[in-house]
């Protein structure tokens, strides 16, 4: 054997025990002595390809015999980027602090072979040069058949346990999942609380989609698509999602893109709101219905009729009081008058249709709104209220009911004022009975500011 074989020999056991020591070594791969770029010719001895990149221009700095002839004339961010190409990071400056607590990254170029294209699999390593500092050395170390770089370059996600994300999304007290937008909302990881949550096991977890755990069913696909393809932040959604036992839960979600090993996956955050969505349910009823009876309560009379939507046409007001309430309280007490007041809020609802709306509209006082309804109908209605209530024996009451029609161009504190003027005629004559007030046009020109 000549000395200069065996001198390459020597040379190349070198650098290769070089490579593996850096590998080997704690914390990251790094050669320790600097290097001036021309020193990096040594690895022209390797048969294995190897590349060096400056990590902030991204510009290729040496690239030994053996890369040379395997990439042709391929640039490196062809490679990089192409087919079956997969790259944690896309600037490679990040990998400068991750190497610091890293001791492998591999990134899966594509490359033109004879064969076609093929993807190889390199690993990244640091060198310190005197001249242009610390650069990125790539070693093809793996070059794969192409069912091999099919798979390797499809959408498969595999939690890396030791990673930072992996550990923030597992130790994490909020459920999330992890979704494959691609494969219509495959779930393809949950954390522990989100199997909690859902009381699913994480085998059971990792065959539903989203679509199958949220009430809207198919429905959600078009939403989760349109976020998947934001660039991220939105505000939170609000859905229902079904459990493994098949209740509901009402949940706020926050999903937004995330890129794990280049695979753009999205991350959703859920939020149990059941809770707060039935507190505040129960608030907004206590705000518009009366605590004893349940039926609407004044404000939410006016809160109808001064909206802008409010068209003013075709309506009656039914304005009920119950006789001599005020002597139910004081001989059998107020649990009493309660019961009556309870009894006829039922009455009332078992008498009217179900776009007409009932209001307690004070102390014995309610008051009907009869929508789309002339003034016939309205005295119908009216009638039948008080024969019912005569009728009802265990209460041994009676009411007394005012009618007005509204009419084009009368304020709604105008057709108040006729109803309750019936009202108190019906009183006036005797009560238990049903009193209409006429439409006095005169009478509206008065009230309105007009001649006298």
């Amino acid at each position: 054997m000549t000395v200069t074989r065996l001198f390459l020999l020597s040379l190349y056991a070198s650098v290769r025990a070089a490579l593996n020591e850096c590998r080997s070594a704690p914390g990251v791969g790094r050669f320790g002595a600097c290097m001036l770029l021309k020193e990096l010719a040594v690895f022209d001895v390797l048969s294995t390809p190897i590349w060096v990149v400056h990590p902030f221009t991204e510009c290729v700095v040496y690239a030994n015999q053996a890369s040379r002839t395997l990439s042709g004339d391929m640039s490196l961010n062809e490679m990089r980027n192409g087919i079956y190409s997969t790259c944690p990071e896309t600037q490679l400056q990040h990998y400068l602090r991750y190497l610091d607590a890293m001791t492998e990254i591999f990134e899966v170029w594509t490359l033109q072979t004879a064969k076609g294209l093929q993807s190889v699999y390199c690993k990244t390593t640091l060198v310190e040069t005197e001249d242009s500092g610390t650069l990125l050395l790539f070693e093809a170390v793996k070059l794969l058949a192409q069912n091999q770089s099919i798979h390797t370059g499809s959408r498969r996600y595999q939690r890396r346990n030791n990673g930072f994300f992996a550990r923030f999304f597992m130790t994490n007290t909020a459920p999330m999942l992890l979704i494959d937008p691609q494969k219509e909302g495959r779930i393809v990881d949950a954390n522990i609380a989100a199997l909690r949550f859902y009381h699913y096991s994480d085998e059971e977890m990792r065959t539903k989609h989203t679509w199958q755990i949220n009430t809207l069913g198919r429905d959600v696909i078009p939403i989760m698509n349109n976020i998947a393809n934001m660039p991220g932040g939105h505000k939170p959604l609000n859905f229902t999602h079904i459990l493994a036992d098949g209740s509901l839960r009402h949940v706020q979600t926050y999903a937004g893109p995330v890129v794990l090993y280049n695979i753009r996956l999205m991350l959703c955050i859920i939020h149990d709101i059941t809770e707060e969505v039935h507190l505040k349910k129960e608030l907004e009823f206590s705000a518009a219905h009366d605590p004893l009876t349940g039926l609407l309560n004044r404000r939410e009379f006016y809160r109808l009729v001064d909206a802008p939507s409010f068209i003013a046409d075709g309506f009656c007001l039914l304005l009920i009081d119950i006789d001599h309430f005020k002597s139910i309280n004081d001989i059998h007490g107020h649990q009493k008058g309660d019961e009556v007041l309870l009894v006829i809020s039922r009455i009332l609802e078992t008498s009217v249709d179900r776009e007409d709306k009932i209001y307690r509209w004070g102390g014995e006082e309610f008051l009907l709104f009869l929508p789309h309804s002339p003034i016939a109908r309205a005295l119908m209605v009216a009638e039948a209220i008080r024969q019912a209530v005569s009728e009802y024996q265990t209460l041994s009451v009676t009411v007394s009911i005012g009618v007005a029609e509204h009419h084009d161009g009368e304020a709604i504190d105008q057709l108040f004022y006729r109803v309750d003027k019936a009202l108190y005629a019906a009183k006036n004559d005797g009560r238990n009975r049903v009193t209409r007030m006429p439409f006095d046009s005169a009478e509206l020109l008065r009230n309105s500011g007009g001649a006298a």
